[in-house]
């Protein structure tokens, strides 16, 4: 049974008649019950359905990342929807008949804070990656913002990250990532204010076999 919330002129809450309430951040919705499809998907109907599982797979492992890297993204959506949201829009190509992700053009964090200029990678010994950047501060950055670093094994969906990693005037950080078998990652970086309320555009780094 659904409710009326302040009066019959407020926002609705479960099912009542023919509509069904509800509300996500403090936005009230309301839609109709379910039917089922009986019309033919089209073929654009079909390839924004490949599309929006492919977004999908392709973030499941690095929710964890992305839950500060979209933090506050917009009024409405944050995290993983809104990065799934930003993939969908900017990060397809289409090569040949068949469309990939290009992790080159994925952002795995979004927002205002400067991000660090020159940020480099090497390997100091196996099973470690040795992130360097610089530490003169532009404007609106601060000495005690932190690191992200993610590798992203996207072959097998594994993904290795840190979100609290060491401040910006630190310069460099090392994150340590498996060494069970020969892989390939893509690396990203970013950073995020003291407070968590602020963080940067991420930087993809490229591709590096271990």
């Amino acid at each position: 049974m659904g409710r009326f919330i302040n009066g019959i002129n407020g926002p609705v809450t479960g099912r009542v008649g023919t509509i069904i309430g509800s509300s996500r951040k403090g936005v009230a919705y309301v839609k109709g019950p379910y039917k089922k499809r009986t019309k033919r998907i089209s073929k654009k109907e079909k390839a924004n359905r490949d599309k929006f599982a492919m977004a999908q797979l392709w973030l499941q492992p690095v929710l964890g990342f992305l839950r500060q890297g979209f933090k506050g993204y917009s009024e409405r959506s944050e995290g993983f929807v809104a990065a799934k949201s930003w993939l969908l829009k900017n990060s397809f190509e289409e090569d040949g008949t068949a469309i990939r992700i290009n992790p080159a053009l994925v952002k795995v964090s979004f927002g205002d804070l400067p991000v660090a200029n020159n940020i480099a990678v090497s390997q100091p010994s196996p099973g470690q990656l040795k992130f360097t950047w610089d530490t003169a501060l532009a404007e609106g950055a601060s000495p005690s913002d932190q690191v992200m670093l993610l590798a992203y094994d996207i072959e097998n969906s594994q993904a290795s990250f840190t979100i609290t990693g060491q401040f910006r005037n630190a310069g460099s950080d090392i994150l340590p990532v498996p060494r069970t078998r020969k892989r390939t990652y893509h690396l990203y970086a970013a950073f995020v204010a003291s407070d968590r309320e602020r963080q940067s555009h991420s930087v993809y780094l490229g591709e590096w076999p271990l």
